[in-house]
């Protein structure tokens, strides 16, 4: 699918990114003198997290292409992305411009935080395909995305950010600034009195939220929370005892204050003593970093946010996700978390077995034996393991691992991982027996023809003899009836 941005600022920039990294190429337009670098150095930033975020091989990144007006960047879009500054009669003219050269077909999203649909869609040839598509920063993070407009072009743009891992929502009625940023704008309001009254200084203000109620709600939101504050008795309960402070005179989200050049000294000055030590681009690291972990974790426990990430890398390791690289096969990556060092400054043993274990679900999705297939009640189980330790592997370091398949037969299949760090040398080799299962009967049985053919391709590839080590344990990992 083609792609055109509009506009490369912060959004734009972002948004570029998330697209060139889910492999769209994307045409770019945007007069800034200094826009190339800018989206430059964001889709660096980018790349880095993805390389963080994921453990499955990246796709092949798309194409960027600047080009020097908007009807060459619209030419034969199929999704247009405006991000222009947030001045009503000039989305008018941008958007005038993008439908005299763009396909009839083609849906326009713009990244509007404020204006409604029916603002945008003012005196256009096409209304129905103009929508807010309202990111937020970094967008090549960021899974939400607020979807106002509704009709088919609002579900061909979901169907489409969905596949480059954003989480749309729709919203059924249009308002001003949409959802995300009213209640943003609620904070930021009382955020600027507490500031003009003395009460809090920019950093106070950050480390409550960032130590606080933040925390809450990366991962549940503001209704969830407050059903857990609400105890055993649930949500009824803390409406019950905290609505009345609702009508107590504790904000002040109707009023705010003049920004005159004091206040907004003040606050540029507490900024600068907070923050000023780095750099706009560290800052945008050290956020990457957090919010990868965050993720990573929501992930862990297929919560929130990490359901879309999850869902993500799985299409990655899906067959036609794999970026071609040959035999052995290269479906799992990892860094070494500080949190998997031992007291010998090592990776600890039980980490090697869950990096083995996560490759082995990552070839699992490869050949089809995915959620939707064990939704079906049925799976594959590990039954044996044989794991050899060659070396060590310190905090920081990037891990990838070749898999190849030794053998199958009707209802099993056995696996060889070779965990290797970035210069090729061997850490670890795992060798693994697998058991396909009826997951409610608790036996085995036979896969399907269409596993079966998936693994006699994967078996197809296999060129070279096996590892010599391979089955050469202690005692023999069972060697399945039929090989290849």
């Amino acid at each position: 699918m083609k792609i055109a941005a509009i506009g490369g600022g912060v959004i734009g920039g972002g948004w570029i990114a998330r697209f060139i990294l889910a492999g769209h190429d994307v045409a770019v337009f945007d007069p800034h003198p200094d826009a190339k670098r800018i989206v430059g150095e964001v889709l660096t930033n980018a790349s880095r997290a993805w390389e963080r975020l994921f453990q499955a091989p990246l796709p092949v990144p798309g194409q960027i292409t600047w080009v020097g007006s908007i009807a060459e960047a619209v030419a034969g879009a199929d999704h247009i992305q405006e991000s222009v500054p947030e001045r009503l009669d000039l989305k008018h003219r941008i958007l005038a411009e993008i439908e005299a050269s763009a396909s009839p077909e083609a849906v326009i999203g713009s990244s509007t935080s404020g204006f409604k649909p029916s603002e945008l869609r003012a005196g256009s040839k096409h209304p129905e395909r103009i929508l807010v598509a309202h990111p937020f920063n970094p967008v090549y993070l960021l899974p939400v995305v607020e979807i106002v407009g509704g009709g088919a072009a609002a579900d061909r743009t979901c169907a489409l950010l969905t596949s480059v891992g954003m989480k749309p929502v729709q919203i059924a009625r249009e308002i001003d600034a949409h959802i995300g940023d009213r209640l943003l704008e609620a904070v930021w309001r009382e955020a600027l009195w507490l500031v003009n009254d003395g009460i809090a200084t920019t950093e106070e203000i950050d480390d409550i939220i960032r130590f606080g109620f933040g925390l809450r709600w990366a991962q549940m939101g503001l209704f969830e929370t407050y059903r857990i504050a609400g105890g055993e008795a649930g949500m009824r309960h803390f409406l019950g005892q905290f609505g009345p402070a609702l009508k107590w005179p504790w904000t002040k989200l109707m009023d705010v204050p003049d920004l005159d050049d004091a206040l907004i000294d003040r606050i540029a000055g507490q900024s600068d003593a907070q923050s000023g030590a780095h750099s706009i681009r560290e800052l945008e690291r050290i956020r990457d970093d957090n919010l990868v972990g965050i993720l990573q974790a929501l992930k862990a426990n297929d919560w929130g946010a990490g359901q879309v990430v999850r869902q993500m890398e799985d299409g990655f390791y899906a067959r036609e996700g794999v970026p071609d690289t040959g035999y052995p096969l290269h479906l799992h990556r990892t860094r070494v978390s500080g949190g998997w060092i031992d007291y010998n400054g090592h990776m600890t043993e039980f980490r090697y077995l869950q990096v083995l274990g996560d490759a082995t679900d990552a070839f699992m999705i490869h050949i089809g034996l995915d959620a939707n297939y064990r939704a079906q009640g049925c799976s594959a189980y590990t039954v044996e393991t044989h794991i050899r330790n060659l070396s060590e592997a310190k905090a920081g370091e990037l891990l990838s691992v070749e898999t190849r398949l030794l053998g199958h037969d009707s209802k099993r299949f056995r696996l060889h991982h070779e965990i290797l760090r970035e210069d090729g040398s061997t850490v670890v080799t795992g060798e693994h027996m697998l058991l396909h299962v009826d997951t409610k009967a608790g036996r085995a049985m036979a896969m399907p023809a269409s596993l079966i053919a998936s693994l006699d391709a994967v078996a197809r590839q296999e060129s070279a003899a096996h590892p010599e080590h391979a089955g050469a344990g202690i005692r023999r990992i069972g060697q399945p009836e039929k090989v290849g």
